[in-house]
């Protein structure tokens, strides 16, 4: 219904990008980007190609000036002027295409990126659960004796808590994890994390394995999200941020009330689209692997805030 709505309401956006951008700031997240096919993210992720990617920056960069870590930390403290409306770019889950692919067209283009991982997949020491559903959807489909026990439409329902049975089903498929991991390496090396930070880029937390937070407790939300800020900060990346995995949505108050106790922590980040949020440290993201254009994105994000906003809908309350 959302989707439907802000294919409508996009159709009365006529306006220029740069002014009607509703926010001083625009936070686009990606993924991964290549020209080949991923198993591991196909059935999970729109990812864009590289010719889509760099039209994507080429899109931004009319509308917005690219900043640094540090350059948004000081726009927001009113010691950084930049010549217009500013834009973050990240990536999240440390896929190893964002060293192979990204970076170097980061590099030529001079953008600066913030990449969010989780430290249990570094060094492929496991598949993050989204991960193994596309896995195992991928092997189904292309399985020549269909597997009339599994469901594929069932598998994307298991959530984190019940992940276990991922690698029941994958047992039954004949799918070796392991040995995916060890011959395709989908993420980031512990070395290539240290190379990208040379290179000026940001490696930060995105919580330790991926969870879906909403299925968490109060106490599992924190202790899960405290533990791969710590990592991050004993390996001398940037600490002083953190970004949901998934989505943001169904954490309360008292989790940033917990969490802001850490003074060194700068902001967090949802991905709810062009929104505002009751906690001021917590910024909301642009999803960009829409299977659109940046300047398609931008324009049903824009339309549908103006019609949250003229509903008093378009800031993010939380108990």
């Amino acid at each position: 219904m959302k989707h439907k709505l802000m294919n409508f309401l996009a159709k009365f956006e006529k306006g220029n990008t740069e002014q009607s951008f509703p926010l001083d700031y625009c936070l686009p997240v990606y993924h991964c980007v290549s020209d080949e096919r991923l198993p591991h993210l196909n059935h999970i992720i729109r990812y864009k190609n590289v010719k889509q990617f760099e039209d994507d920056l080429d899109n931004l960069a009319k509308y917005f000036q690219f900043v640094t870590w540090n350059e948004f930390k000081d726009f927001f403290k009113g010691k950084f002027k930049p010549k217009k409306k500013i834009a973050l770019l990240t990536f999240d889950d440390g896929f190893r295409e964002f060293d192979e692919v990204v970076a170097p067209i980061l590099e030529r283009k001079g953008i600066y990126a913030i990449n969010f991982i989780n430290p249990a997949f570094i060094d492929n020491q496991d598949l993050m659960f989204r991960c193994k559903e596309s896995l195992i959807i991928d092997t189904i489909k292309n399985s020549a004796l269909k597997n009339r026990e599994i469901d594929e439409k069932d598998i994307l329902k298991i959530g984190y808590t019940d992940k276990n049975k991922l690698d029941e089903i994958a047992e039954k498929l004949g799918i070796d994890f392991n040995t995916y991991l060890k011959q395709q390496k989908p993420y980031l090396g512990f070395s290539q994390l240290q190379s990208l930070t040379k290179k000026g880029f940001g490696i930060s937390a995105h919580s330790w394995d991926h969870p879906l937070y909403h299925e968490l407790s109060l106490e599992d939300q924190l202790e899960n999200t405290v533990k791969s800020i710590k990592y991050i900060k004993e390996n001398d990346f940037l600490s002083d941020s953190f970004a949901f995995p998934f989505t943001d949505f169904g954490v309360e108050k008292v989790f940033f009330e917990n969490l802001f106790e850490n003074k060194q922590l700068s902001f967090t980040f949802g991905c709810a689209g062009i929104k505002v949020d009751c906690i001021n440290k917590n910024l909301q993201r642009i999803p960009m692997e829409t299977g659109e254009n940046a300047s398609e994105t931008l324009k049903k994000e824009i339309a549908y805030y103006q019609f949250k906003k003229f509903l008093n809908k378009n800031i993010i309350i939380r108990k």
